[in-house]
């Protein structure tokens, strides 16, 4: 099983849309054996539900988010996942504070960096903005963000999955 981890800042705006997003990627490549969920730096919304604007933009996608609910991630999800998806910079360099080992920091990447339009630009700059300052236009282009890394994701995926049957 290959697990994945989507961070944000409270698990009810961001981490919540891309672990949703990539999920139903890689359903869609028919890649199996993949566990996808998402967490918070903050303990601001934990117990809360998926923001309102991004359970109806997913739903309006035919995604249902109602079992959502947001919690903090903890320094012990690194020996539980294989790969961490932080949203921001800011998240980014949490995340690297929190790691403990050179194998924990290696699990860490920023997800805008699977999108070839941003896979060379530092970490600094692969940034998601939080859309819950905003509206739906917000919650739209956190959407399209999410999804031009889909593709690269899902193949990275495919590659690590494939390596671990081959083994």
């Amino acid at each position: 099983m290959f697990r994945i981890l989507t961070v944000c800042t409270g698990n009810i705006c961001r981490s919540p849309m891309a672990a949703y997003l990539l999920r139903q990627a890689v359903q869609d490549a028919g890649i199996s054996d993949v566990d996808i969920t998402s967490a918070a730096t903050s303990d601001w919304e934990t117990g809360n539900p998926i923001d309102p604007r991004a359970a109806a933009l997913l739903t309006r996608r035919g995604i249902e988010t109602s079992s959502h609910v947001a919690r903090q991630f903890d320094a012990g999800d690194f020996d539980e996942v294989d790969l961490v998806l932080a949203l921001d910079a800011d998240h980014y360099t949490h995340l690297r504070r929190l790691a403990t080992s050179d194998s924990a920091r290696t699990k860490i990447r920023m997800l805008r960096s699977f999108d070839p339009d941003s896979a060379q630009e530092a970490p600094a700059r692969q940034g998601i903005y939080d859309p819950w300052y905003g509206d739906d236009a917000d919650f739209e282009t956190t959407y399209q963000l999410i999804s031009a890394a889909l593709p690269g994701l899902v193949q990275h995926i495919r590659n690590q999955t494939a390596d671990t049957r081959g083994a």
